[in-house]
Formats: structure tokens, sequence, C-alpha cells
């Protein structure tokens, strides 16, 4: 039922401009995906796994087609107002970790939640540390951290505010095997607890494998995807 659907891509097609004329990142791109669904988006770099998170994140708008999320047509709504539904329903984990060098690990999880006006910030943010193992660094900064550290925080601030969605952009990328391996089993146990809609992208076929879903893209194309939704 369209009810059960919290991601509907529609004909996405990004195209930039180049020396040559325009140069299609993404080419007609469909799928949907239905809440607490697990989606791994793999292929080799260049072929728009970022792009196509960035769109349906809002964080970028298609040249052509829609992104329908949780009912929202994201092309309806401003560069402001696409930031405000993102503070509402969006969580992120990136693999350089994009942590406020000056404030600590609480403070880091507790300022999205501040700035959409979650009334019980820190309780919550302490709560979501402890979650990630990490209730005895809430006043470290990053420079104090090790990567997996730095990755449990910024996978603490991602879910810490109730995300609907979450986009992970190669979460294990900067981190040694062994350590990666830990923060994907912190992710898809995280995920799973609180039925969070995961988008991953990753080079990574182990952390692939965890997904329900998947999706391969060449060349800006979905080339081969396992029950890719209805479109």
């Amino acid at each position: 039922m369209d009810n059960e659907i919290i991601i509907r891509a529609e004909g996405l097609t990004k195209e930039v401009p180049s020396p040559e004329g325009p140069l299609t990142i993404l080419d007609d791109i469909s799928f949907a995906l239905r809440r607490s669904e697990s989606l791994a988006v793999v292929g080799v770099s260049g072929s728009g796994k970022s792009t196509l998170l960035g769109l349906l994140a809002g964080l970028d708008s298609p040249t052509r087609g829609r992104v329908v999320f949780d009912g929202v047509d994201l092309g309806e709504l401003d560069e402001d107002g696409r930031a405000e539904f993102r503070r509402q329903r969006v969580g992120f984990v990136f693999q350089s970790f994009h942590l406020l060098p000056s404030l600590t690990a609480i403070e880091n999880v507790m300022l999205p939640m501040e700035l959409s006006g979650h009334g019980s910030a820190a309780d919550s943010a302490r709560t979501a540390l402890d979650r990630v193992g990490l209730c005895h660094r809430l006043r470290h900064y990053p420079n104090q951290l090790s990567g997996g550290e730095q990755q449990r925080v910024a996978i603490a601030r991602a879910f810490a505010a109730g995300a609907r969605v979450l986009f992970a952009d190669e979460p294990t990328g900067n981190l040694d095997r062994k350590t990666g391996a830990a923060i994907g089993e912190l992710l898809f146990s995280l995920n799973a607890s609180y039925g969070t809609t995961l988008i991953l992208v990753t080079h990574d076929e182990t952390l692939a494998a965890h997904c329900a879903r998947h999706m391969t893209l060449e060349g800006g194309r979905i080339e081969r995807a396992t029950d890719p939704g209805r479109p």
C-alpha cells in the first residue's frame, strides 16, 4: 500500500554542465522504499551513488524527476523548507564523521536536536551515547576520540532525534577492517531497534550484505536491483 512507502523516486535525472555539454550523473532512476526497509546502493566510484543519496535526502535538486519523501514532494519545498524537513525526519552518517571540533561528544549529539527545538536534547543525547557505548566519553572533544569513537558519536547523533530515515554514505570508509566491522554491527543493531529506514552507500560488500535490498548503479543507471519496489 502507498502509505507503507517512505521514499519514492520517480525518473530521477541529474545533469551538470561540462565543456562538452551536459554531463549526466544519474539517468532516470525510479524505485520505492517502504518503512523500516534497508537498501544498500553499490557501484564503482563515479556511478552516481552519493549523488543519488543527496537527491533522496533533499541536499540537492534533480534536473528532472522528483522525490516524494514521507508524502512530501521535495521539489515543492524551497531550500529552507528542505532543511527544516531534514531536521525533522532525517539522520546522516558520513565517512568523515562531520563532528564540530569545538564541541564535546554530547554537545555534537545535542546540536541538531537543539536546532529543531527538541525539548530534552541533553537527556536524549546522553541516552544515545550510552547506547553506542560512549557514556564515559560525554565530555571528550573529537580530537580526544579514536576514529571508531568519533563514528559512534556520529551514529548517536543520527539516531538521537528519532529520524525516520537514516542516510549512511561510506560509514566505515575511514576505519580499519576490525573497527569498521564493529561500527557496521552497531549501525544495523540500532537501526533494527529504532525501526528506521536505512539507505546505505558503500563499497564494503560485507556491510552491504546486511541490507535486505540491494541496488547496483552503473553509469548513473540502475544496473540491477533486488526487489526494486514500485516506481
